[in-house]
């Protein structure tokens, strides 16, 4: 009767299955220790650092500056009109005397050109633009202006109504040209800025308006030049922080031509509304 023998693995097969774990085993150990091999340099530090170029490896986007120098003037300011330094030797009365508070300035600054002084930084400047100034001058209920034979300003009284308004009042087209100086604030997210210079006025119209009442409401109108200086340029000052701006303008030259009417400067203070 024949006997079943056990089976046996042959020795050749575990030999081969040994030889393939141990080759990946090796293959694997030797991959990893050759991609964290650490190769020491045989630098001085120093020498190293100092031929890195900050400017080099910031310029493309790391630098806490902006790419651009953008100044601070287009939008919508609002200010009050005064008139000071006043002179009414040649006449008897004072009679351009202003209300302040009903005496407003409306400033449309449109355009905007901003012009970076520095090569690596971005927080001085030159501003320039163009813009449209609305001049009102509210004057006594009852006075009004005009201009004689030889084109000097005289007071004029009308009585029409106890409810008159009487006003004089300015379109010019201005031009700037400001240094403007900015602060970072909050990792340069916000900057406080403050810039000052000259602002160039081309007088575009003036007109006198009285508003009375009869039997309806009615307002009288003359448009005319009133001596008025064609061309005046004045002080600019403006500065703020985020939504919070200010601004002064001081005229260099009188409101009338020289001899031809009171000599009366312009000065206005006010808020800018809107920032485009």
């Amino acid at each position: 009767m024949n006997r079943r023998k056990p089976l046996k693995t042959k020795p050749f097969v575990l030999r081969y299955f040994l030889s393939i774990l141990f080759l990946t085993h090796f293959l694997f150990v030797s991959y990893a220790q050759e991609t964290d091999t650490i190769v020491p340099v045989q630098k001085r530090t120093e020498k190293i650092l100092r031929k890195i170029d900050l400017r080099e490896i910031t310029r493309n986007g790391l630098t806490p500056y902006k790419t651009k120098f953008s100044g601070h003037y287009a939008g919508i300011d609002f200010g009050f009109n005064m008139l000071v330094n006043t002179d009414y030797s040649a006449y008897d009365s004072e009679f351009l005397e202003n209300d302040i508070f009903r005496s407003n300035s409306a400033y449309f600054n449109i355009v905007q050109q901003s012009i970076g002084l520095q090569k690596h930084r971005n927080t001085l400047g030159l501003v320039t633009g163009l813009g449209l100034h609305l001049q009102s001058y509210r004057l006594d209920d009852n006075t009004s202006i005009y201009i004689d034979e030889n084109d000097v300003v005289q007071p004029q009284y009308l009585y029409y109504d106890q409810n008159q308004k009487s006003k004089l009042a300015l379109v010019s087209l201005t031009i700037p040209l400001l240094m403007e100086w900015q602060i970072p604030v909050n990792h340069y997210d916000n900057r406080v800025y403050i810039s000052a210079g000259l602002m160039g006025s081309l007088r575009l119209g003036s007109h006198t308006k009285i508003k009375y009442k009869t039997d309806q409401k009615e307002k009288l109108k003359v448009d005319d030049h009133f001596s008025i200086q064609p061309f005046t340029y004045s002080l600019m000052i403006r500065t703020g922080y985020r939504w919070f701006n200010v601004f002064a303008s001081y005229d260099l030259m009188p409101l009338f031509k020289k001899e031809k009417g009171p000599e009366l400067t312009p000065f206005t203070v006010g808020i800018t509304l809107l920032r485009f």
